[in-house]
């Protein structure tokens, strides 16, 4: 008995490509304290599991307390933090996650460190730089943290007396101040949909 097969004329046909919802890759806000990174990652992280996506918010304050226990914010401990919580958004990523990381990572070469990890995986990674100027921020002061530097009762704050090294080519820079969140929410959804990943 025989079977035909189909005859093979070089390379094979592409896979098809991955729906929007199935498809991975960490999309990482920087930007100065109180600039509305975590605000927009959660208004963005609610519209995406709505639409069906897997996502996961790796929030820089929690990994801190839980992941990155014990690291102080010298720039050492800062690079360790950041590549950690790389480490563990290219693991999400590569299983088909959205995974939004609203961290400051104030150190271009600590983000540089976290995209090419991304890349030798061949999982994406989108940097998204959260604009908002110094004086916005001081005003915001979530924390209460530009108070307290003002003050003289801590320093080393990223952005007044830390560097913050601002990215020089993001896959995008939003504009937050003056805007409403589901505004920026909506325009970084936008983008996510340019992309295929919305």
């Amino acid at each position: 008995m025989t079977t035909d097969t189909p005859a093979v004329d070089g390379a094979a046909e592409a896979a098809p490509a991955a729906a929007p919802c199935e498809r991975g890759a960490t999309v990482w806000l920087t930007g100065l304290p109180s600039a509305g990174k975590t605000t927009l990652a959660f208004a963005l992280a609610e519209r995406l599991r709505a639409e069906g996506h897997k996502v996961e918010v790796l929030d820089g304050d929690e990994i801190r307390e839980f992941l990155s226990k014990g690291l102080g914010f010298s720039q050492e401990d800062r690079h360790t933090n950041v590549t950690r919580i790389g480490f563990v958004a290219e693991k999400l990523a590569a299983n088909g996650v959205k995974v939004l990381a609203p961290v400051i990572a104030p150190y271009a070469a600590s983000r540089a460190a976290v995209r090419d990890r991304h890349g030798e995986h061949g999982t994406e990674f989108l940097e998204i730089h959260v604009a908002t100027p110094v004086e916005v921020c001081s005003e915001r002061d979530v924390k209460g943290l530009y108070a307290k530097q003002a003050a003289g009762e801590i320093s080393g704050l990223t952005g007044v007396d830390d560097p913050y090294e601002a990215p020089e080519s993001p896959e995008l820079r939003l504009q937050t101040h003056g805007r409403a969140v589901a505004e920026s929410a909506a325009e970084l959804h936008t983008f996510l949909t340019t992309r295929g990943l919305a």
